[in-house]
């Protein structure tokens, strides 16, 4: 079964041109190599794919006969990705709330008064 087939089938891309590009971006290896949309793939191989700045690390068990439903994704796949990658995503995402995005105006009292903290600390060392 083509590789991004595969992606599309165990619902890591919601559509197979999705799974197609990411594979075309060199997000997706089979085997530590690169895979072309049209790799092949088989039980026992070893998938990586980059995708929301999380690398995933799955097991192909078995091939799909066609799109199957989440509940039934872990009889063609084994997850192996570590926790850590999710913890990471966490942690950014906490990090994206405080501060406020570019061009969203000039600084507040409040962020105006961080900055010289800040700065009055490294004067001070």
């Amino acid at each position: 079964m083509r590789v991004d087939k595969y992606l599309w089938a165990v619902r890591y891309y919601k559509t197979r041109s999705l799974a197609s590009t990411a594979c075309k971006k060199g997000q997706v290896r089979v085997n530590e190599t690169i895979a072309k949309p049209s790799k092949e793939v088989y039980p026992t191989d070893k998938i990586t794919l980059r995708k929301n700045q999380i690398t995933y690390t799955l097991t192909v068990n078995d091939l799909p006969p066609n799109r199957v439903g989440a509940k039934l994704v872990d009889i063609y796949r084994t997850d192996t990705t570590p926790k850590e990658a999710f913890e990471a995503q966490e942690l950014l995402k906490y990090s994206k709330d405080y501060y406020r995005k570019k061009g969203t105006g000039r600084p507040t009292k409040k962020d105006r008064r961080d900055l010289e903290d800040f700065y009055e600390e490294d004067d001070t060392e």
